[in-house]
């Protein structure tokens, strides 16, 4: 053996227990260590570990269809949440639309590692964008190839429930605030949610925070107002349930009307 082949070995060796270290530390199942901690990934998380911005992974939160979202502890012990898209998986064939014709990713590759890596820098600055606007998101803390770290919402023992999951005591107010964020979302920060939904809405301290804002588009997107559209509908179906009912149109043109008198 030469002494190249001796060195990549050793190297090879020690990469190997501490990826074992780490995929101890988040305790995942076979399946999810398969799809979403292939080695690209986890070199991702021994710089973020290195950098000290988490130190320890904590539990699962969700799973979703691009990817999975864990809680992490930093150094601070300060509760983090960690979202880690997969490389791995075909599941972003359908998000091309939503990159597309975003001035932001004009000189995109399309190959699947530039896509994802893509993605996880476009939810990290419409994050950014709508934390500056005055929208209830989790805040962005750090991006690295496919892997978001941000603000955790939840308790010691949980994370924060999606607005489906919940009963509302108070739900006319509820309504209100989603109805002035994904107007705040148009008119100041520029971008359309483009999947706003119960499922990515959570209740915290009891107040809606917005999340997965991945697939959001900005106002010059040809599909910009027929998202917008479609977000004002999926609200407005949801609180039926409380008898609450929404003119949809003449929501769309208010918010409409809003960003024009801003402008």
């Amino acid at each position: 053996m030469s002494s190249d082949d001796f060195l990549n070995e050793k190297f090879t060796k020690k990469f190997d227990r501490k990826v074992q270290q780490l995929l101890d530390r988040v305790g995942v199942d076979h399946k999810t260590e398969d799809e979403v901690f292939d080695r690209s990934t986890l070199k991702t998380l021994e710089k973020l570990i290195s950098d000290k911005v988490i130190e320890t992974f904590d539990f699962p939160i969700s799973t979703g269809k691009e990817g999975n979202v864990f809680r992490a502890i930093t150094p601070k012990a300060q509760f983090v949440a960690v979202k880690i898209y997969r490389t791995s998986t075909s599941t972003f064939k359908h998000i091309g639309k939503y990159i597309v014709g975003d001035p932001r990713f004009s000189s995109l590759h399309r190959t699947r590692r530039d896509i994802v890596f893509a993605w996880t820098r476009k939810e990290f600055k419409n994050l950014e964008r709508l934390h500056q606007a005055g929208v209830k998101v989790p805040k962005p803390l750090r991006m690295l190839n496919n892997v978001l770290v941000m603000q955790y919402l939840g308790t010691r023992t949980k994370p924060a429930p999606m607005l489906k999951d919940v009963h509302l005591q108070d739900a006319t107010s509820i309504y209100d605030t989603i109805i002035e964020f994904l107007t705040l979302m148009y008119t100041k920060a520029g971008i359309v949610h483009a999947d706003l939904s119960p499922f990515n809405i959570l209740i915290y301290r009891k107040k809606p925070y917005i999340i997965d804002l991945g697939q959001g588009v900005l106002l010059e997107h040809e599909h910009a107002h027929a998202f917008l559209k479609r977000d004002i509908h999926n609200i407005a179906q949801f609180f039926t349930r409380y008898d609450i009912y929404t003119e949809e149109q003449q929501l769309y043109e208010s918010i409409i009307t809003k960003k024009v008198k801003n402008t």
